[in-house]
C-alpha cells in the first residue's frame, strides 16, 4: 500500500486515484508527486513511472519534468483529462455511483418531502467523495435506516419509547439510532423545529423519544388528590402523567416555569417565599410529556392567571419558551428576559447565534428573537439576574421594560 506524504505516492495507480478524489471534491487540476525517498528500490520507481507513462499515453494526465540539477526527473503528475483518467483506471465516476447508491437506497420508501430533499444532500456530498454526517458513500445502508427513522419519527411512531425499542421496532436494529442520532436529527430538523444547540437526546426527548419523562417539581398551594399541598414545603416533584391530579382551593397569583434548577430554587426560597403563584421546573428543554403536562395545567387555571417563563438570554432560552408556548395554546410573557438585561448584563459571543427565527408574530418573545439574531447581540445566563415575582406591569406595549 502507498503511503502518502503531502501528495507524495510511491504506487502511480494510488497517485492516479488521488487526483481523481480531489476532482471529485472539486479541485479543477489537481497534482500528485513521487516520493524518491519512499521507493523500494530501483525496480519499484521504474514500475511507477511505467505506469505514469502509460496514465499519459491515456490522455488523462500529464508529467512535468523537474528543472536545475534534478533536470529531466518527474516532478509531478498533472490531471488534465478526468474522463479518459477515469477510462484507464476503469474506475466509475463517483458522481455516476453516488446517482445509483442513492435511487437504491431511498428505493420503496414512502417519506416526507424534505427528508428526501435533505437524504439527497447526501446523495450530492457522496457525488463529491465527500461524508455527509459522518456517513459515506459505503454507509448507503445506515443512510435508509437514518431515513426511516426520522419518517418514523415524523408519523410519531416514538412516543414513550426509548431508543432502543424504538430502533429495534423500526430498522430491526436496536442500536441503529445510537449510532445514527445524528444523521437521524438533521433529517428530522428539516420538517420539525428543534432546539438549537442542544444533545440528540435532549432533541429527541423533546419530541417523545423517552419512556421515562423526569418528574416535574411544583412549588405553590395546590392540592393533589384532593389533599392539600402544605406551602411550607419547598416543591414537590411529580410524573408529568399526574397533572391530572392537581387542582386549586385558591386561584395562584401567577404560573411561572423556569429552565435553570438554581434559578428555580432561589425563585422558591427567595422571591415567593409566600407561595403567592405556582412555580415549575421544566428540567431544561421540556419533554413531550412535560410538555403535555403544561396543557392540562392551562386547561385548569383561566386566562386571568398569567403564564411566566423563565430561560436564559440565548437561542435555547428562545426555543424553550417558544415550545412551551405552543403547548400551553395561550399566552406566555417572558420574565427577566428582555433585550435590556441582554445589553445591560450579558456578553457578546464568540461563536455564530444560531437562530431559527420562524413565525414569531404575536409572540411576546419576538422582539428577543429579533434582537439575537442582531450580529452584535449579546447573551446571559439567568443566574446573573436576581429572582423577583412576575408582574405583567413590568411590561409595555406588549414588550419587557
Amino acid at each position: 500500500m502507498s503511503v502518502a506524504r503531502g501528495r507524495k505516492f510511491t504506487h502511480a495507480r494510488d497517485l492516479l486515484h488521488d487526483l481523481l478524489d480531489r476532482y471529485e471534491q472539486g479541485v479543477a487540476q489537481p497534482v500528485g508527486y513521487p516520493d524518491y525517498s519512499g521507493f523500494a528500490d530501483v525496480k519499484a520507481g521504474d514500475t511507477f513511472s511505467r505506469s505514469i507513462e502509460a496514465a499519459e499515453r491515456s490522455g488523462g494526465v500529464v508529467r512535468v519534468q523537474d528543472i536545475g540539477r534534478r533536470r529531466g526527473e518527474l516532478k509531478l503528475v498533472r490531471l488534465i483529462d478526468a474522463p479518459l483518467l477515469y477510462e484507464h483506471l476503469r474506475r466509475t465516476p463517483s458522481q455516476q455511483t453516488a446517482s445509483a447508491v442513492g435511487d437504491e437506497m431511498l428505493s420503496g420508501l414512502i417519506i416526507h418531502p424534505a427528508i428526501r430533499e435533505t437524504a439527497l444532500s447526501a446523495v450530492e456530498a457522496w457525488s463529491r467523495n465527500r461524508k455527509w454526517s459522518y456517513l459515506g458513500i459505503d454507509d448507503a445502508v445506515s443512510m435508509r435506516n437514518a431515513v426511516r427513522l426520522a419518517q418514523a419519527i415524523i408519523e410519531q411512531q416514538h412516543l414513550d419509547l426509548d431508543y432502543r425499542t424504538f430502533s429495534r421496532r423500526i430498522v430491526a436494529d436496536s442500536k441503529a439510532l445510537e449510532r445514527l442520532e445524528g444523521a437521524v436529527l438533521q433529517l428530522v430538523g428539516a420538517v420539525l423545529d428543534l432546539p438549537p444547540a442542544s444533545s440528540p437526546r435532549s432533541a429527541f426527548a423533546a419530541l417523545g423519544l423517552e419512556r421515562f419523562s423526569p418528574p416535574l417539581l411544583l412549588s405553590g398551594r395546590f392540592l393533589l388528590d384532593g389533599v392539600s399541598v402544605a406551602p411550607s414545603l419547598s416543591y414537590l416533584g411529580i410524573a408529568p402523567s399526574a397533572m391530572m391530579a392537581v387542582s386549586f382551593d385558591r386561584r395562584p397569583d401567577y404560573v411561572l416555569t423556569i429552565e435553570n434548577f438554581a434559578s428555580f430554587n432561589r425563585h422558591v426560597l427567595e422571591a415567593d417565599v409566600d407561595r403567592l403563584g405556582l412555580t415549575l421546573y421544566v428540567g431544561g428543554y421540556p419533554s413531550l410529556a412535560a410538555q403535555k403536562a403544561l396543557a392540562e395545567l392551562a386547561a385548569k387555571l383561566p386566562e386571568t392567571v398569567p403564564f411566566f417563563h423563565w430561560s436564559d438570554i440565548d437561542p435555547d432560552g428562545t426555543w424553550i419558551f417558544r415550545t412551551i408556548e405552543r403547548a400551553l395554546g395561550r399566552q406566555l410573557w417572558p420574565h427577566l428576559m428582555s433585550r435590556h438585561l441582554a445589553e445591560t448584563f450579558g456578553e457578546a459571543t464568540t461563536r455564530r447565534i444560531m437562530l431559527r427565527k420562524g413565525d414569531v408574530g404575536g409572540s411576546m418573545i419576538a422582539d428577543l428573537v429579533n434582537y439575537l439574531t442582531q450580529p452584535d447581540a449579546k447573551i446571559m445566563e439567568q443566574e446573573q439576574i436576581e429572582p423577583k415575582i412576575p408582574n405583567r406591569s413590568d411590561y409595555f406595549d406588549g414588550r419587557p421594560l
